[in-house]
């Protein structure tokens, strides 16, 4: 009884309270009275507070027309008007302002006085990308692609090769896995031109060359997996800032910088007795820092070689690598600082057989100085790598050593650029570098009379750039060039039959320009195109030593000249905030003249000889897009695909290769990676990848059938610093053709991994 009361009491007492009568008396008494307002007025305050008035201002205080702001779902929520002013909600929390040539800012809205916002010009905080330019991607002429430290994190692969192929159009030499695949074979391929062992496109970390220094192949293995902070690929030519080896592109891996104390451990083991751990410390005292980093990799790997034509003396594949890194800092303030880093690679593998082996002994140091308007790098390497090379029966029951190598490599290089900003639309940007190899190859020989023969032999590059940026209103003009001085000297020679001899030094100078240009229709749509001429330089590996993949043999050829590029690209690209999602879709095209690839030499049922040479011209051209999109909070999608017809275009002395495909270049390939995450149950990702046919030879006898590959990752936090993780790669365990050498080759098959993480401080 009580309870129905009182419910029927309050009841009557909330209609009362809003009844139009009690409002009308409220506002008579408040204007009678001069009171302030009371009942009758309790809309008023919340009218005059529900917008929030604001201006946007450069640092100079002009206003800026056409500022985006977003709210944090990604809508658009106001853009200013030509003086710069702009009304929001005054419940629209944290916002977003962007505008063309501005760094991004963040604001949360309150109730208060009218807003003032300053946005800071890129060029007066320069950050130089990949491409040495201080630009968004919308502004940037270059196609690029960004995979940030969760994106690596969340690849299914272990070794940073397997994530990169979520970039389409990215590929080594074959389609092998570097846990597996011999490092002459480790060459980086994009925009569909291929590769040898060499790299037609330049690795680069913290802005220092990646490359080996004597045959061009990169060491996947090199840097410990925790200091990779994110890893930024930029397509299409770039010689005009970077010199030799960037005819595909560059591709910038950005180290971690210590700035706090903290202690990172990962590990975790799965199939084909694959385990790696790795560790990292920070530690910081005032102006000074440090970081200690590395890690382990091992498998037992898996035989290569296509059941229907393996033997006795098949054996897994493998690798064992260790790395270390070592980096002391000294912040100068205001994003200033001096380095110190050292690093190191032992590795060791076995290639298939029991006597195909070879090991890598590398050891690099730089320092460099990042300043306000500098920036330098010296830079250093000694590298010892060995081979042993072998002849195997038809019956692949027995095998005989036929050659063992020791390649010893010594390298020194300086680098340094200068940029400074003119007004708010123009920066210049001008650097030199130098880049010295001291290489010999010590080779001996069983089959035969036996003997030896050693090669020895110096190169050194030495170039001077320039770049102009321009950036009037929704405009952006690039414009860079750089001449280079390559040589190749001190050749001496020595064979047990013929005796000692010198062959002879050669020596180029390229110039290569770029010119670009994008126009910024909207906000969030931009039209881009660009041009340019690259070059790359015969290594002393191409030039003086043999090596095997397989049973197939390569020949030197010391009368190689570099190869010459010329290219262009035209794009346009969308960034849709309403739906957090971004698209860009390029054409491009690119012509190398003189192209070093390998021609057949001789073949038998069970091997193959090549042999090194310029090849009259190629070219790819074709398309390619990358899309990324986040629909909703719990969802990501991101994914690309190229499509690139890449050709023999001349040839005078072997016209039957004309119109041939290039060498281990598919015409099209397709990414595509679905997440799904939440704070209570974690994170499951889904990565695929399809790949057209190919050939592994440039007169394309051997035909390599395309594949679907699907793999996935997911993780589980339980507390704030430790998470578990697992892993699955090829899950439909298909059996991907790699290579033919001349014998099918294999990809990795379905291989699970299962590990966890753990962080202190941060």
């Amino acid at each position: 009884m009580n309870d129905r009361f009182h419910r029927s009491f309050a009841g009557r007492l909330r209609a009362l309270l809003h009844s139009p009568a009690l409002h009308a008396l409220a506002l008579v008494l408040g204007l009678v009275l001069g009171a302030p307002a009371g009942l009758g007025q309790a809309t008023a305050p919340q009218q005059a507070s529900s917008t929030v008035t604001g201006v946007v201002v450069d640092a100079a205080g002009s206003p800026i027309a056409g500022a985006q702001i977003t709210s944090g779902s990604g809508d658009l929520l106001a853009t200013t008007s030509a003086d710069g002013k702009f009304t929001l909600p005054a419940d629209a929390g944290t916002v977003a302002i962007e505008a063309s040539h501005f760094a991004p800012a963040t604001v949360t809205i309150a109730h208060g006085a009218p807003l003032r916002i300053q946005l800071e010009h890129p060029f007066e905080s320069v950050t130089v990308s990949a491409y040495r330019s201080p630009l968004s991607s919308l502004d940037s002429p270059a196609s690029t692609r960004v995979l940030t430290v969760e994106a690596l994190r969340h690849a299914a692969s272990l070794p940073l090769d397997d994530k990169l192929r979520t970039v389409p159009g990215f590929e080594l030499f074959r389609r092998s896995s570097s846990l597996v695949a011999n490092p002459t074979s480790q060459g980086v391929s994009l925009r569909g031109l291929g590769s040898t062992s060499a790299s037609r496109s330049l690795v680069v970390f913290d802005e220092v060359p990646l490359n080996d220094p004597y045959g061009g192949w990169i060491h996947w293995q090199e840097l410990p997996e925790l200091d990779i902070q994110s890893v930024e690929v930029v397509r299409g030519g770039a010689s005009d800032l970077y010199g030799s080896s960037a005819i595909g592109g560059v591709i910038s891996v950005e180290p971690i910088r210590p700035k706090n104390s903290t202690l990172q451990l990962t590990s975790s083991g799965g199939s084909e007795s694959t385990v790696n751990g790795a560790a990292l410390g920070s530690l910081t005292l005032g102006k000074w820092s440090g970081l200690v980093t590395g890690g382990a990799v091992a498998t037992d790997g898996y035989i290569l070689t296509a059941p229907a034509y393996r033997g006795p003396i098949d054996q897994p594949s493998n690798v064992h690598a260790q790395n270390a890194l070592v980096q002391f800092d000294r912040d100068l303030g205001n994003s200033q600082r001096l380095f110190l880093r050292g690093n190191a690679l032992e590795e060791a593998r076995h290639n298939g057989t029991p006597i195909q082996n070879n090991g890598t002994r590398l050891w690099r140091y730089d320092a460099g100085t990042d300043l306000t308007d500098f920036v330098v790098r010296v830079y250093g390497t000694a590298e010892h790598y060995r081979q042993r090379f072998s002849s195997i029966n038809s019956t692949r029951t027995a095998e005989t050593l036929t050659t063992s190598a020791e390649e010893p490599s010594n390298e020194l290089g300086v680098a340094g650029h200068w940029h400074h900003p003119v007004g708010t639309d123009l920066l210049l940007l001008a650097g030199a570098d130098t880049h010295y190899v001291r290489a010999a190859s010590y080779q001996t020989i069983y089959t035969g009379k036996g003997g030896e023969s050693n090669t020895a032999a110096k190169q050194r590059q030495t170039g001077v750039y320039g770049e102009v940026l321009y950036t009037p209103k929704n405009w952006t003009f690039s414009g860079s060039a750089r001449i280079d001085h390559f040589s190749n000297y001190d050749v001496n020679q020595f064979v047990t039959a013929t005796g000692t001899s010198h062959p002879p030094s050669f020596s180029e100078t390229p110039f290569d320009p770029r010119l670009g240009v994008t126009r910024r229709i909207t906000q969030s749509f931009a039209l881009s195109a660009s041009g340019f001429r690259a070059f790359r330089s015969p290594n002393e590996d191409e030039l003086y030593a043999k090596t095997q993949v397989g049973q197939q043999v390569t020949l030197p050829n010391p009368n190689l000249r570099s190869e010459r590029a010329t290219g262009w690209e035209t794009g346009l690209q969308a960034d849709l905030h309403r739906f957090g999602s971004s698209v860009r879709a390029s054409y491009f095209f690119t012509q190398v003249n003189r192209p070093i690839t390998t021609l057949t030499v001789s073949t038998t049922p069970t091997s193959q000889t090549l042999m090194r040479a310029n090849l009259g011209q190629i070219e790819s051209r074709g398309i390619s897009l990358d899309y990324s999109a986040r629909p909703a909070r719990w969802i990501f999608v991101d994914g690309g695909y190229q499509f690139a017809d890449a050709t023999v275009t001349k040839f005078q002395q072997q016209p039957n290769l004309v119109g041939n495909w290039i060498p281990e270049v598919a015409r099209n390939m397709a990414t595509a990676q679905v997440g799904f995450t939440q704070r209570r149950l974690g994170l499951i990702s889904f990565q695929g990848r399809i790949s057209g046919h190919q050939f592994d030879d440039t007169a394309n006898d051997y035909y390599i059938n395309g594949y679907f590959r699907m793999d996935v990752y997911a993780a589980h936090e339980f507390r704030h610093n430790l998470s578990l993780f697992g892993s699955g790669e090829n899950l439909f365990d298909r059996g991907i053709i790699v290579g033919k050498t001349p014998l099918p080759t294999l990809g990795t098959p379905r291989v699970a991994r299962f590990g966890l993480r753990y962080t202190f401080g941060g």
